[in-house]
C-alpha cells in the first residue's frame, strides 16, 4: 500500500518562509562572486530544485523535515558557489584553528551530498513504492545517495576534461590525490548517519507507525 500526503509538511508559515530563505541565500550569493563560472555550475542544483519542487508540491508535497534538510543544503551550495569551495571564509577559520592542511569546506558539502539525498531517496521511496522501513530501505537510500554522489564525481571529470586549468575551483581538490574517494567516502558516512538519526522522525511527519 502506497503512503499519501505527509502529516506534517512546511505549513503555512515556514513553507514561504523556507522560500524566501532559499531566494535570499541564491540572490545574496550571486552578487559578485569569486568566479561567475563555478557560481553557476555549483548552484544549478538550487535554480532547477527550487522550481521542481514548487511545480510538484500539490500532487506530491514533502515532509517538513525533507524541506529544512533541503533548504540546509541548498545554503551549502550557495556559499560555496559564492566563494568557490576551498576559498570559504568558515573552511579557513576551521583550517587555522585545527592547524589542518586545507579548507575542509568541500568535505561538508560532500558529507551534506549524501545526508540529505538520503532523506530524499527515503520519501521517495516509502511514498511511490511498497517497501517498508528496514534493512533493505536504508540499503537502497544508501544506495541512491552513493549513486548521485558517483554521478557528480563523473561531472567534476567532465568539467576537467572539457575546461582544463579553468575547473580547478570548481574541482576544488587543494592537490589532494584522493579527493574523488574522500567525497564519496563522506557522501557515504553522511546517507548513514541521516537514516540513522532521522528514520523514525521522518516516519512519524509521514504518518508511519513504528
Amino acid at each position: 500500500m502506497l503512503l499519501g500526503s505527509p502529516r506534517k509538511t512546511p505549513g503555512r508559515t515556514l513553507g514561504p518562509a523556507l522560500i524566501a530563505v532559499t531566494l535570499a541565500m541564491l540572490v545574496a550569493s550571486g552578487i559578485h562572486p569569486t568566479d561567475r563560472l563555478t557560481w553557476w555550475m555549483e548552484v544549478i542544483w538550487v535554480v532547477l530544485g527550487l522550481p521542481l519542487v514548487l511545480l510538484a508540491w500539490s500532487r506530491f508535497p514533502l515532509t517538513r523535515l525533507l524541506c529544512v534538510l533541503l533548504v540546509i543544503h541548498a545554503g551549502i551550495l550557495v556559499l560555496g558557489g559564492h566563494y568557490t569551495y576551498a576559498k570559504v571564509p568558515l573552511g579557513d577559520w576551521v583550517r587555522d584553528w585545527l592547524d589542518l592542511s586545507r579548507n575542509h569546506y568541500d568535505r561538508l558539502g560532500h558529507f551534506a551530498q549524501g545526508f540529505v539525498p538520503a532523506i530524499l531517496a527515503r520519501e521517495l521511496l516509502l511514498r511511490k513504492t511498497g517497501l517498508k522501513p528496514g534493512g533493505w530501505l536504508f540499503y537502497l537510500c544508501l544506495s541512491c545517495a552513493l549513486a548521485f554522489s558517483a554521478f557528480f564525481e563523473m561531472i567534476e571529470w567532465w568539467s576537467a576534461v572539457i575546461m582544463g586549468g579553468k575547473a580547478e575551483a570548481f574541482l576544488a581538490t587543494q592537490g589532494d590525490i584522493w579527493d574523488t574517494q574522500w567525497d564519496m567516502f563522506l557522501a557515504m558516512c553522511g546517507a548513514m548517519l541521516s537514516q540513522l538519526l532521522l528514520s523514525r522522525q521522518h516516519d512519524r511527519e509521514l504518518g508511519l507507525k513504528r
